[in-house]
């Protein structure tokens, strides 16, 4: 038996960062977004471990979230089944689009089909949670409003969006970038609830004013080249910019499509990865 899923990445429509807590992690306040940006990942059942991937650079041990997933389902249940993964990467690498987390994401969802394990959603969200923040969310994908870690989710309900995802010649550490904003003594912006209450109301004008991400300030500060992009975007139409996650990926939200296209084409040859993108209402599809 043979298993296609397709793994949805996600932006950050905001994102404040609270505080740090004695775990390490930070304590956070985001509304996360699926988009229909995806992987596409085969499965199937194997007597040993294979994993393939049409992207060189994707590590194959276990600091990879497929293979974090993949061990922490085999050692929660005492399991000695082997698996044959085929990952056909098309979600950038360290780009604050919780790639590799949407991958992990779709190998629980695959093992407790594959394997015939009948997870509940409880399981399925603490093994998520266990592998990493954002893989809880790209396990539930859609519109969601996350705290704690990332981990606890509320549902929203979402609003039709364009997008234009722009990523420069970066990668960025997620752990370097919130070490730079605990020394840098700066305060959230706590811009969420203005961004929930105006996704109430459906207001795309007031949706695209509340859009920010604190983290956005330690990066650009590093990096001039965010901020050059966002200028770009704006200049071109985008009613707002803005970093995803600790990025370096930034993207634009368009309600005018002409404008959107234009800005893809000027843009494409300037940095390394642009592509068009909408919001989706769900982290996983199988295919």
């Amino acid at each position: 038996m043979k298993l296609r899923i397709k793994a949805y990445a996600k932006v950050n429509l905001t994102l404040d960062v609270l505080s740090k807590r004695e775990d390490g992690y930070h304590e956070i306040l985001s509304v996360m977004q699926s988009i229909d940006l995806a992987d596409v990942i085969e499965f199937e059942k194997a007597k040993e471990i294979l994993f393939e991937c049409d992207h060189e650079r994707v590590p194959k041990g276990e600091e990879n979230l497929i293979m974090k997933a993949f061990n922490a389902i085999r050692d929660r249940y005492f399991l000695n089944e082997g698996i044959k993964i085929k990952l056909f990467k098309n979600i950038p690498l360290a780009a604050g689009l919780a790639g590799g987390s949407a991958d992990a994401a779709a190998t629980i969802v695959a093992l407790d089909k594959l394997w015939n394990l009948n997870l509940t959603e409880k399981e399925m969200e603490e093994i998520a949670s266990e592998v990493g923040s954002d893989v809880p969310f790209c396990l539930k994908g859609g519109t969601k409003l996350a705290s704690g870690r990332g981990e606890k989710l509320q549902d929203l309900e979402g609003i039709p969006l364009n997008l234009l995802l722009v990523k420069p010649d970066l990668e960025i550490s997620t752990k370097e970038v919130y070490t730079e904003w605990d020394n840098s003594g700066f305060k959230s912006l706590s811009s969420t609830f203005l961004f929930v209450e105006a996704l109430k109301k459906g207001d795309l004008l007031e949706i695209a004013r509340n859009i920010s991400n604190d983290l956005e300030r330690v990066t650009s500060q590093k990096y001039r080249v965010i901020e050059d992009i966002k200028k770009s975007l704006i200049e071109k139409g985008a009613l707002s910019a803005s970093m995803t996650g600790s990025g370096p990926t930034v993207y634009g939200v368009f309600n005018d499509v002409e404008k959107l296209v234009r800005a893809y084409h000027d843009l494409k040859g300037v940095y390394p990865f642009v592509t068009i993108s909408k919001t989706v209402d769900k982290g996983l599809e199988i295919l």
